[in-house]
C-alpha cells in the first residue's frame, strides 16, 4: 500500500496525540472540590467574603489548594491580594496572599474572548490534611473597593 506524504504526517500526528492523551491520563490529578462565588455587577466588595466548606476523608493522599478567579480584560491590576481565613478540624488561622495574574504583557490564566480564569496554587507543594471539615473564607484586600471587573472567586482542591 502506497501512502502519500500527507497521509503519513496525518498518521504520525494522530499517534502523537493518542500518546499524549495516554500520558496525560496517567499523570492527571483528581479535582475533589471546586466552588466559586459570583459577584453582582462584576464588582468584588471587601465586605463580600465568600465561604467554602468541604470534608477531607482520605488522609493518606496529599492535596493541592488553589485560588480560583475569573475576571474580564478590563481588570486593572497584575495581581490580587486576598485574605484567607481557614478553619481546620483542630485549628483556625488567617493568611494574606498576593497572587500574580499577569506578567506585564499578558494574563497568565486561560482566556476566552475577554474573560480570564486563574487557578493559582496556595503553596508550591501539596499538603496532607487531617480528617474532618474545612472552611475557607476568601476576602479581597486590595486598595480599590469594590474591585471592578471580577466575575468570580473561589477555591479548588485537588488530590495529587
Amino acid at each position: 500500500m502506497v501512502r502519500t506524504k500527507k497521509q503519513i504526517v496525518y498518521l504520525v500526528a494522530m499517534m502523537m496525540t493518542a500518546g499524549s492523551m495516554i500520558l496525560t491520563s496517567c499523570t492527571s490529578t483528581v479535582g475533589l472540590y471546586e466552588k466559586t462565588a459570583s459577584f453582582a455587577s462584576h464588582e468584588w466588595s471587601s465586605d463580600d467574603a465568600p465561604s467554602f466548606t468541604f470534608d477531607i476523608t482520605d488522609t493518606l493522599q496529599p492535596y493541592q489548594l488553589f485560588f480560583v478567579m475569573r475576571h474580564t480584560d478590563a481588570y486593572r491590576y497584575k495581581n490580587i491580594w486576598v485574605e484567607i481565613q481557614v478553619k481546620a478540624p483542630d485549628s483556625a488561622y488567617t493568611v494574606s496572599r498576593q497572587f500574580t495574574l499577569a506578567d506585564g504583557e499578558k494574563w497568565l490564566g486561560s482566556g476566552m474572548d475577554d474573560v480570564y480564569e486563574h487557578r493559582i496554587a496556595f503553596s508550591k507543594a501539596p499538603a496532607l490534611f487531617k480528617k474532618g471539615s474545612y472552611t475557607f473564607v476568601v476576602k479581597q484586600i486590595m486598595r480599590e473597593d469594590p474591585l471592578h471587573s471580577v466575575l468570580n472567586a473561589g477555591i479548588r482542591i485537588e488530590k495529587q
